[in-house]
């Protein structure tokens, strides 16, 4: 028997968002490589995230080491867009305006 050697893609796909999730779950690219990076296994992070298999995060975690420029501009543009919207809900809602009104009420 000879073992069919064959290239799969990476289990991953944009959403309607641009947030790139793994397999067929709701769980972010983001998500699965910061615990990476602070240490954690692809054993480890299925314990914390369930819901993708071992195998997609094998593969998503070789997917960042061999794309690992193209994965930190990617990570890099979703920060920079977070901060830009934490900024324009905090102008929008002012937390202190809530709660002082909150309290006054």
């Amino acid at each position: 028997m000879t073992l069919a050697i064959v290239a799969e893609p990476a289990p991953l796909r944009a959403n309607e968002d641009g947030a790139i999730l793994v397999g067929k779950t709701r769980v972010t690219l983001d998500t699965v490589l910061a615990v990476f990076k602070q240490g954690a296994t692809a054993e480890e992070i299925v314990c914390r995230y369930p819901s993708p298999n071992l195998a997609d995060v094998y593969a998503t975690i070789a997917f960042y080491l061999n794309h690992e420029l193209e994965v930190e501009a990617y990570l890099q543009q979703r920060q920079q867009r977070s901060q830009e919207i934490r900024a324009m809900n905090q102008a929008r809602f002012d937390p202190q305006g809530l709660r002082d009104r909150l309290l006054a009420g």
